[in-house]
């Protein structure tokens, strides 16, 4: 297995110039109910949802990074993990008393886990935790980094569930508590530099790493809980440091916040309603964060049904770009033009970023439902029609698929992945679950950590103004 750091598929997208044409992106219109109800989604959720619950370590509570080739502990994937019980729960697959056992053995052992500046025999520094854990011991695998983002997706997952499991009962009495210790403990600040922001990374080898979280990407989730502690807080100006370096660019007929793969739109949105707030450089742009996802995806079906590229399979129904795994590193002819092709790499489509290698990834189509369910949902029924069982598994989609990459081992029918990726299965399994009912999203806006986050942030309007002071 390759080794996928977190650093080397989210850092910095250099523009590349998409060659984006003049396209139209419709309104946005209230979800037709269908969608929300399709039978489908239902099965798809379903068996997404599998993946946390039966890859997941039951005595640690440690999600493994992908199945079922082996690998270590994704703290990401726990924080999606986190998220996951509750709609199981909620969805009658497990009771509720076990997706409070789970949690609650899923915090307890991260509790447990030694934290100190070393860089061996320990889970993390500062409250923080190192990217990828040994699925056993729940120690630093291979030397992985510090990862800010990564933790930031856990904290989200724990706030989560602190907010949900609100019944006077010993066990979720404790998950309250622990959340609350787990969340105050993390020292933001300490990876803040007021003139860069948030760093991506700190390794006891080589320090902090060089580059800081700049530009719109998946860590707008990261700055909200960092202003939104009570302990470890960063200061207020950091979200405009954090916007001012936005790329607002157009692309086939709508003009948005670029970033080209869409994990990058729709992480912060697995747990944030962002529909109707805005902060001050969306009230300059006259939209708000969730139209931004939805110009974004509308974007990569353009992209798609164009096919500039001229790559094997892609439509209107046939799209979808981001992080994910590819078929390999390595260049060769079809259909008469070389070829590029990469193994995990982040692929994506916007105004000033292409990355495309004839890999698409089910998670594109389906960490959007919520976004832009109209043009989704025959995106993921299209794939799961054309490519069958070779694709279509026990949790899902496979990662990914390149009907491009065609060689003597994967025949005529091109590359699908052996693995599902667990940052890629929860997006899916939590957005099918906002387009049904706005679950996810309606228990975070209870988390008071989240509000105090938002509104130091500068957000305004939407739910966010029917609290009142709550959160402050």
């Amino acid at each position: 297995m390759a080794h996928r750091g977190g650093i080397a598929c989210v850092a910095v997208l250099v523009g590349l110039g998409a060659g984006c044409s003049d396209k139209s992106v419709p309104e946005r219109l209230p979800v037709p109910a269908e969608f929300a109800w399709d039978r489908f989604l239902d099965t798809l959720q379903e068996r997404t949802v599998l993946y946390f619950l039966r890859e997941t370590d039951p005595a640690n509570g440690l999600v493994p990074d992908r199945a079922p080739t082996e690998s270590p502990s994704s703290i990401a994937a726990i924080g999606f993990g986190l998220t996951v019980y509750p709609i199981a729960a909620e969805r009658g697959m497990i009771s509720r008393s076990e997706a409070a056992s789970r949690t609650l053995r899923t915090f307890e052992f991260l509790l447990r886990l030694p934290q100190h500046e070393r860089g061996e025999g320990v889970a993390g520094y500062r409250g923080f935790f190192y990217h990828f854990l040994d699925r056993v011991r729940g120690t630093r695998a291979w030397t992985c980094e510090l990862s800010t983002i990564d933790t930031g997706l856990l904290m989200a997952g724990v706030l989560f569930c602190q907010s949900y499991f609100t019944h006077a009962a010993p066990t979720e009495d404790s998950i309250r508590v622990l959340a609350d210790t787990l969340y105050r403990r993390v020292e933001w600040e300490w990876a803040y530099d007021s003139t860069r922001g948030i760093a991506l990374a700190w390794s006891p080898e080589g320090g902090f790493h060089e580059l800081a979280w700049t530009g719109y990407s998946e860590a707008m989730i990261l700055y909200i809980l960092a202003l939104g502690s009570p302990t470890h807080s960063i200061p207020p100006e950091s979200w405009e440091f954090w916007t001012g370096s936005y790329v607002w660019a157009p692309c086939y007929g709508g003009e948005f916040v670029s970033f080209g793969p869409l994990f990058g739109h729709q992480y912060s949105h697995c747990w944030v309603d962002f529909r109707g707030m805005r902060d001050h450089y969306m009230q300059s742009r006259g939209i708000d964060y969730f139209e931004n996802s939805r110009r974004a995806t509308y974007t990569h079906r353009a992209y798609g049904k164009e096919n500039p590229e001229g790559y094997r399979d892609y439509s209107q129904d046939i799209w979808g770009w981001t992080a994910c795994d590819g078929p390999h590193d390595t260049s060769f002819s079809v259909d008469g033009r070389t070829r590029r092709f990469w193994s995990y790499r982040a692929r994506g489509v916007s105004g000033d970023f292409l990355e495309d290698d004839g890999t698409v990834a089910p998670t594109a189509a389906g960490g959007s439902v919520a976004f832009a369910p109209e043009i989704c949902v025959p995106a993921l029924k299209a794939m799961r029609s054309r490519y069958g069982d070779r694709l279509w598994r026990e949790y899902g989609f496979a990662d990914a698929f390149n009907p491009t990459y065609t060689t003597p081992e994967t025949g005529p029918g091109g590359w699908v992945d052996v693995d599902c990726i667990a940052i890629d299965q929860g997006p899916i399994a939590i957005m099918i679950e906002n387009l049904r009912n706005d679950f996810v999203w309606d228990i975070t806006k209870r988390n008071p950590y989240v509000v105090r986050g938002l509104r130091r942030a500068g957000f305004s309007g939407g739910w966010l103004d029917t609290l009142g002071m709550a959160g402050e």
